[in-house]
């Protein structure tokens, strides 16, 4: 009889991860199997073979596949779970796609029918001497920092065919599959086979899929989302994060994890980005492990012009409200010479806000408490939180007074009011609303070849597409993010503006941007519209280096919900006290304690949410505070959270 440690993909006790099953036949490390769990059966992967125990085991049910998950896979799922203490049954599951056990009719092979054998990957000298310094450089992750528009997919695409000619295995992550479509395009012209896993697939497909990677022997391409990490190819040989910068890479449910520093621990990574994290950019400069890239791919005589413009200067607004004078008269220059226009605004539906002018009550959604959308197009309120819609209140529910007033904008009021300017325009809107056969990454090549004359959309424009024909840019409000009461507010806004201003910063056109803020000499406005990496990076390192947060400390943000406020108050001052005498009993000095606060959201359907955020200079320091704390259901906790929001 043969004894082994599974990890089961249920949970069965709060302090143990793996059990002790026997199988007379001789299983591998990796293998997945389905095994017995209290009155249930659940599935488990094989982690470890052990000698027999001393108490009773239960037999292993059944094997699901002979072939066992690589190694690399196995190690990188223990590790997840001890890293962030997070449950191992919720990595399990993960790891593993859903419908594993349903017996599946094989699919059609999918073909690929944009792979042109003879396709050449032209490279500049500013990419060759990137790719052999990202080659010659033995640091495990390298961040590799490329301005907008230098050509970093082709230095993918070169080191992609390097590896894969090696004999291993090649992950390319992109933040969200539908965003990225010009980026999946480019790699299927190159590579014969390519894997493209991602959320909208049926689960059956993402079931065959992974049995086929699971099954295939030599090297493959893998395209993904966050979650192809998971993807079982063998002998993986290089990770590449394309836009490393972006939150979708943080998972924010069980398990909670960081794409990026899964991958480091799983192979070789390259952290793609033209806005680093201010925390992986002074790693990479701890480590030496940073390749700048600052051409442009397509020399040109092309230039932006940058036009910052002040909205508190209502004499610039004479025409419409939150779209300037300057910037109608650019639309229509471009719209003459049959160019595009792209404007620009992270805020989506008509307006944020339906207010009562007479008493100021404000409609909320029952569920979140937070403020309805009005979206004119469906005459509805909407969360944008939970989805949930509402009709139109026409009436005060609490004062009766007929005066409601809908306040603000969003894409959907500004692609309105475009399409009153410009009736003759063909107008795009892309955005979380916008209909799914609609969806940019359905209709880019059209956006590419021309075929609208205004885009109008939210940050899913500023993600690595290329518009040619582009040569009039507006940011509505540049500093809409900047006020959130959050250490990641600066840095994510710098991003976006940054990332949107490469949209018509290529060197295709001679371009117009305008960028309207009620603090035109902000600085990280300033900073984004200089394309001043280097000078933001050290201001806002100061601020973070003050202030004790990442990269000069680990964050471990403690959450506690009940279903009355004063039940939550008095649970977290608790939880203060009991931490504040955790930190004096073990002696520890680098740690920074916040005391107890409401949650951003703090009121939801579910009660009441206060929160707390120790910070430490060492993560073990981290671990023994967490390791102590009484852990209830109601406590939840994340280890190094990108927002503390």
């Amino acid at each position: 009889m043969n004894y082994y440690l599974v990890a089961p993909s249920k949970a069965f006790r709060q302090d143990e991860n793996q059990l002790t099953y026997e199988s007379e036949d001789t299983l591998k490390v990796g293998q997945v199997v389905s095994v017995p769990l209290g009155k249930q059966s659940a599935l488990g992967i094989v982690t470890k073979k052990v000698a027999k125990p001393e108490f009773p085991t239960k037999p292993v049910s059944s094997i699901l596949y002979e072939t066992p998950l690589p190694a690399h896979l196995v190690k990188a799922v223990l590790w997840l779970a001890e890293y962030y203490r997070c449950p191992l049954s919720s990595v399990v599951q993960a790891a593993l796609p859903r419908g594993i056990t349903k017996n599946r009719r094989k699919s059609a092979e999918i073909t690929n029918d944009l792979y042109n054998p003879s396709q050449e990957n032209p490279l500049s000298s500013a990419q060759k001497r990137c790719i052999k310094e990202l080659t010659d450089n033995k640091a495990n992750t390298l961040l590799l920092h490329g301005i907008t528009g230098s050509g970093k997919t082709n230095i993918y695409i070169a080191l992609a065919k390097s590896v894969l000619a090696g004999g291993k295995s090649v992950i390319l992550l992109v933040p969200e599959i539908a965003l990225t479509s010009q980026l999946v395009r480019n790699f299927q012209q190159y590579f014969e086979h390519v894997t493209l896993l991602h959320s909208e697939q049926t689960e059956a497909v993402r079931h065959q899929l992974w049995q086929k990677t699971l099954e295939t022997e030599g090297p493959q391409l893998i395209i993904g989302p966050r979650s192809a990490l998971f993807a079982p190819v063998r002998e993986l040989g290089l990770v590449i994060i394309d836009e490393a910068h972006e939150p979708a890479y943080h998972q924010d449910q069980n398990p909670k994890y960081s794409a990026l520093r899964l991958a480091s621990q799983m192979s070789r990574t390259i952290l793609g980005t033209a806005t680093p994290l201010i925390s992986d950019y002074y790693l990479g400069k701890q480590h030496n492990a940073i390749i700048s890239l600052d051409e442009l791919a397509v020399k040109s005589d092309k230039h932006a012009q940058i036009h910052t413009l002040d909205f508190k200067d209502r004499a610039q607004f004479t025409r419409n409200r939150f779209i300037s004078d300057r910037l109608i008269a650019s639309i229509q220059g471009s719209l003459n010479r049959k160019e595009q226009s792209l404007i620009f605004h992270n805020r989506r539906g008509t307006a944020p806000m339906t207010i009562c002018d007479h008493c100021g009550w404000q409609a909320l959604c029952p569920n979140c408490f937070l403020p309805l959308v009005l979206h004119a197009d469906k005459y509805q309120l909407r969360c944008h939180t939970c989805g949930r819609n509402f009709p139109v209140i026409t009436a005060c529910p609490e004062c009766g007074n007929a005066s409601i007033h809908h306040k603000g904008f969003g894409t959907k009021l500004i692609a309105d009011e475009l399409a009153r300017l410009f009736p003759n325009a063909k107008i795009g809107r892309f955005d979380a609303d916008t209909a799914a056969d609609e969806k940019l990454n359905r209709v880019y090549q059209e956006v590419h070849d021309g075929a609208y004359d205004i885009i109008v959309g939210t940050q899913m424009l500023a993600k690595g597409f290329d518009f040619p024909k582009l040569s009039t840019l507006g940011i509505i409000q540049a500093d809409a993010n900047l006020s959130l009461p959050d250490f990641s507010s600066e840095e994510r806004s710098f991003q976006l503006l940054t990332q949107v201003i490469g949209r018509a910063n290529r060197g295709h056109l001679d371009s117009n941007i305008f960028i309207q803020s009620y603090q035109p000499n902000n600085e990280i406005i300033r900073y984004a519209t200089n394309g001043d990496y280097a000078g933001f990076y050290e201001y806002l390192l100061a601020k973070r280096q003050a202030a004790k947060l990442p990269p000069f400390s680990f964050l471990l943000k403690l959450s506690i919900t009940y279903k009355t406020e004063a039940a939550t108050v008095k649970n977290t001052q608790k939880l203060f006290k009991q931490i504040n005498q955790i930190i004096k009993e073990k002696g520890l000095t680098q740690i920074a304690l916040t005391p107890p606060m409401p949650a951003f959201h703090e009121r939801t359907n579910t009660g009441y949410t206060w929160q707390l955020v120790v910070k430490a200079k060492s993560r073990k320091d981290l671990i023994a505070i967490f390791n102590d704390l009484d852990k209830t259901s109601q406590l939840h906790y994340d280890f190094d959270p990108y927002t503390l929001l």
